[in-house]
């Protein structure tokens, strides 16, 4: 009964972390018309926030490894969550600088806790990975949208400005800290038995899939996320429908994310299911050369549920590829740090080519290249091996 109990909890923390792991973010760029106007920045120092998060994800991603490992899974976890919350709250405290400041502490304290949830609940609830990988996407896609969604009205019709607005998010990560303590005290996950059959995932081949095939779906997701709804306005849609769009998107992929990994983990091979999303991908990107409201919604269906089961894929396949727990953290920083990286350049490289092109066509053609490396790394990433 006890067990059965401190089971419950446990759980429960992977739900509270879960949710916080991408509010502190998604809550940023519908209020940046406001940040704008209140700092008295430009749109440049503005856009810069989102940028700094994925690089600031993409650099400690590396480091959290070695954290988790100095400090075991459970007590690095809270330390990240620790470090999200004061981040909240330093960057609503003054100016720009603050703003940074706390836009990077939010930063590191994600990164630790996501590099480390797939390694810790591998290591404490093995007969449960797929049902946590699914709990871990789920919880932050569906608060991703949340927060993107509820931002202004909680700075405008509650009257919370941007700045409470930000901050109210530390109410759920507070949450989270104080259902989390019992985890510190706990084993460190076996750790430490495992260093000297720790893996160097830098020089696998089968590492190195799995990190290009993380890499090409973050670039279609955040290329997506920043310019879809640019994309639909400049042919025609209204602004408000157009955000509809991306809401739409981001909720319908929570199909993928939820239902994928306890799929994927009964199969002996995942190469199968990632042929089908790469083809769904390249049937969806492709109807949006046809300018037609209906035919955009349903493409957006199709990418909308690939895109939740590629990030449902791609943490699964961390923990299916790899034995010792060093290992599975290793390959969990080596992946998100590569994925954050191209995540960040995704984005930036479109925009360059529709000021020098203006064609929205190219991001089509961008996001259909990105396909094609989705399923060259893809299918033999998916197939049975280890690290």
């Amino acid at each position: 009964m006890q067990k059965s109990s401190g089971q419950a909890f446990l759980i429960l923390g992977i739900i509270l972390i879960s949710i916080n792991l991408r509010t502190s973010i998604a809550s940023v760029g519908p209020l940046i018309p406001f940040i704008r106007e209140d700092l008295g920045i430009s749109n440049g120092l503005a856009g810069f926030l989102t940028t700094l998060s994925l690089l600031t994800f993409a650099v400690f991603s590396l480091f959290a490894p070695s954290i988790g490992k100095r400090l075991g899974h459970g007590k690095a976890i809270f330390l990240g969550i620790l470090l999200l919350t004061i981040g909240v709250v330093v960057r609503v405290l003054g100016g720009i600088e603050l703003l940074y400041l706390g836009t990077a502490l939010t930063g590191i304290g994600i990164v630790i806790a996501n590099v480390l949830m797939i390694p810790f609940f591998k290591a404490r609830l093995p007969e449960k990975i797929g049902l946590m990988t699914a709990i871990l996407s789920t919880g932050m896609s569906l608060f991703a949208a949340v927060a993107s969604g509820i931002s202004v009205p909680l700075a405008v019709d509650l009257g919370l400005g941007w700045r409470g607005s930000l901050a109210s998010w530390g109410v759920l990560m507070v949450l989270a800290l104080v259902v989390w303590i019992p985890q510190m005290s706990s084993r460190k996950s076996g750790f430490q038995g495992d260093l000297l059959k720790a893996k160097n995932v830098w020089k696998s081949k089968l590492a190195w899939q799995i990190t290009l095939f993380m890499g090409a779906q973050s670039v279609m997701y955040f290329t997506m996320v920043t310019w879809l709804p640019d994309m639909l306005i400049a042919r025609g849609m209204s602004p408000v429908k157009a955000g509809i769009a991306l809401s739409y998107m981001q909720l319908i992929s929570l199909i993928g994310t939820f239902f994928v990994p306890n799929y994927l983990i009964r199969l002996k091979e995942q190469s199968n299911v990632i042929l089908i999303v790469g083809i769904g991908y390249l049937v969806g990107y492709s109807a949006l050369f046809i300018q037609n409201e209906l035919i955009a919604f349903a493409a957006l269906t199709i990418i909308g549920i690939g895109s939740g089961a590629s990030l449902s894929i791609a943490y699964t396949l961390i923990s299916l590829r790899s034995a010792e727990d060093l290992t599975t953290a290793k390959l969990s920083g080596m992946v998100q740090s590569a994925g954050y990286i191209l995540a960040a350049l995704g984005p930036l490289i479109f925009g360059i080519s529709l000021d020098l092109f203006d064609n929205w066509n190219i991001l089509i053609w961008f996001l259909l290249i990105m396909t094609v490396q989705f399923i060259l790394f893809g299918l033999p990433a998916g197939r049975n091996r280890k690290i």
